[in-house]
């Protein structure tokens, strides 16, 4: 197949060029090339590429193709060399070859195939992101303003090609307990360090009562604590960082409130733009990748549809266990598999 030999061509090139988020410039340049090496005029707002099919009409709806090609710094469990992009097995190794390099470049290769359809249903749009990683102010999120109005979208992430029908969204919160400083020798009643046990039980044992069918319960955990500096200095205050995954049945904004309200601590979020996304069961392009044998479900993981506000799929090659792991890989088999699969979904839908 040579779209997907293409594909993993251009893949091994951007696993070659290191693309860490906020550093994308060479691997947008890659990209940029590779699409206008087949004559597609392409647009790029800072290091996002984007580009719309030949025969865009503006009285139809655009279906946005979305992935990202920064990716994090690679950890110090790497046994391989993380931009090697070496082929061994079937596997192909490299920082991003997984999450999510083999999604977007099947996205490319789909949006190529789709490219000079005469007549489509939905226009296409392909927007190559930045920063989605550390959620930038140049991811998905900032680039929209200057692109098509988005009617419905594919967000390319590693799914195993079934369907992520929802996708929790996030909020990170910064809660201070605070209380008197004093010397470590003197009678102290009203330490913060002390308060600590009790808004931990509180944040183990808070009960969000909505569930949602697709995406489950919300899931509050306590992941960073921070106090003192002396020894004999029992400190003034405790920085805490609390991590929820949002579930679609709570705003972000309700979850703050209710956390405001039932801890005892100052509790601030630091955003609330990570929000919950969707798409119903019904809609046409889920039901035809359920026709062709695909399985749907929610996803706790968060990707640039956190963005959208439109109703949104994400789909792609690739594993989401294997994202961020030391000797991150992906089947070459994979990528033929997932454009043979997008080109299919498209074709009832187009």
């Amino acid at each position: 197949m040579k779209a997907a030999q293409e594909a993993i061509a251009l893949l091994q090139q951007l696993i070659q060029t290191p693309s860490f988020s906020e550093q994308e410039e060479q691997t947008a340049n890659c990209i940029e090339n590779w699409l206008q090496q087949r004559n597609i005029t392409t647009q790029r707002q800072d290091n996002t590429v984007w580009a719309t099919n030949k025969f865009f009409d503006t009285q139809k709806p655009t279906l946005l193709l979305n992935s990202h090609h920064d990716t994090v710094q690679p950890n110090k469990a790497y046994t391989r060399d993380p931009f090697s992009a070496d082929i061994i097995d079937g596997k192909l190794y490299g920082l991003g070859s997984n999450d999510a390099g083999g999604a977007l470049v099947s996205l490319m290769a789909l949006f190529h195939h789709y490219y000079e359809h005469p007549n489509p249903n939905y226009n296409l749009l392909l927007a190559a992101t930045a920063e989605e990683e550390t959620a930038g102010p140049k991811s998905l999120r900032g680039v929209l303003p200057h692109l098509p109005k988005v009617d419905l979208a594919i967000v390319g992430e590693p799914t195993l090609l079934d369907l992520a029908v929802a996708e929790k969204g996030l909020v990170v919160l910064d809660a201070t307990v605070k209380g008197t400083p004093s010397h470590a020798a003197h009678q102290n009643d009203d330490q913060a360090l002390l308060k600590v046990p009790a808004i931990i039980q509180k944040i183990k044992t808070i009960s969000f009562p909505k569930i949602s069918e697709s995406l489950g319960e919300v899931k509050v955990t306590l992941t960073q604590i921070e106090a003192g500096k002396q020894h004999n200095v029992i400190p003034a205050t405790v920085k805490m960082v609390i991590d929820v995954r949002v579930n679609d049945c709570y705003t972000n904004a309700e979850v703050e409130a209710i956390l405001q309200k039932e801890l005892d601590c100052e509790v601030q979020a630091r955003s609330l733009h990570l929000k919950s996304s969707s798409i119903p069961i019904e809609h046409p392009l889920v039901q035809a990748g359920i026709g062709l044998g695909k399985k749907t479900y929610g996803s706790p993981t968060l990707s640039d549809q956190a963005a959208l506000s439109c109703p949104s799929l994400k789909l792609g090659p690739g594993d989401s266990t294997r994202s961020h792991t030391a000797d991150e890989f992906i089947y070459t088999h994979e990528i033929e598999e997932g454009i043979a699969f997008y080109i299919a979904l498209l074709k009832q839908i187009l």
